[in-house]
């Protein structure tokens, strides 16, 4: 458990000194990829710490042979944003915790770390390639396509795979499921995840773009 409550207390620390507030509290970007108005991201906030707290107490709140894990957070990643993001899934790890009675705080925690903030870290980390690879010329109008399947899509089965992979090499196995098929069920798993965090990354993007925090007209539309 100390690893967990090391790499919450490190993030938490990194993401409030990025001061994540300025995103709900002002119109000025906190980020170079900020799109649009900012306070319209209490809408994906809110929603985040309604809805996301449910589906990660869904495998302690019904008994079943395979307790199917949704992460999500890498699309509250690409909602968010990274400093925004950490705080608000640790505090979804805490309210899962108060939902579910079969919920330990040390699992919640558990939960918080290796389903929100390690993938959302990692998903940062392929984020920066993709904006590395969305700013060469040779990509004209491809780059749409490069954030909504490279970091809604492919990044987040990658990330959330990865995550899962460095929570079972911690001693993290997933019930019901032998050590030797654990990896597979990860996997497929993670690909649930990106299915759905690659079509609501589609439809933000086409309908609400002020709702990704790390969407950019400037960048991915090459609108100067």
């Amino acid at each position: 458990m100390w690893i967990e409550a090391a790499l919450a207390l490190l993030a938490l620390a990194l993401a409030l000194a990025a001061r994540p507030w300025r995103l709900l509290a002002s119109r000025k970007p906190l980020a170079h990829e900020t799109h649009g108005a900012p306070a319209t991201l209490w809408t994906p906030l809110l929603a985040t710490l309604a809805l996301l707290p449910w589906a990660w107490a869904l495998p302690t709140l019904h008994r079943m042979p395979l307790q199917l894990q949704w992460s999500g957070a890498c699309l509250v990643l690409l909602m968010l944003g990274w400093p925004l993001a950490v705080p608000t899934l640790l505090a979804v790890g805490g309210i899962a915790a108060l939902v579910s009675p079969g919920l330990a705080w040390g699992d919640a925690l558990g939960l918080a770390v290796w389903q929100g903030v390690v993938p959302a870290s990692l998903a940062v980390l392929l984020g920066a390639a993709v904006r590395r690879l969305s700013g060469t010329r040779a990509l004209g109008g491809a780059r749409l396509f490069v954030y909504v399947l490279g970091r809604g899509f492919l990044g987040t089965a990658l990330c959330v795979f990865a995550a899962g992979t460095l929570s079972q090499w911690v001693g993290h196995v997933l019930p019901g499921v032998g050590e030797q098929l654990s990896l597979v069920a990860r996997w497929l798993m993670a690909w649930g995840d990106a299915v759905v965090t690659g079509m609501l990354c589609a439809v933000f993007v086409a309908f609400k773009p002020e709702w990704l925090a790390t969407w950019s007209d400037r960048l991915y539309l090459d609108q100067r």
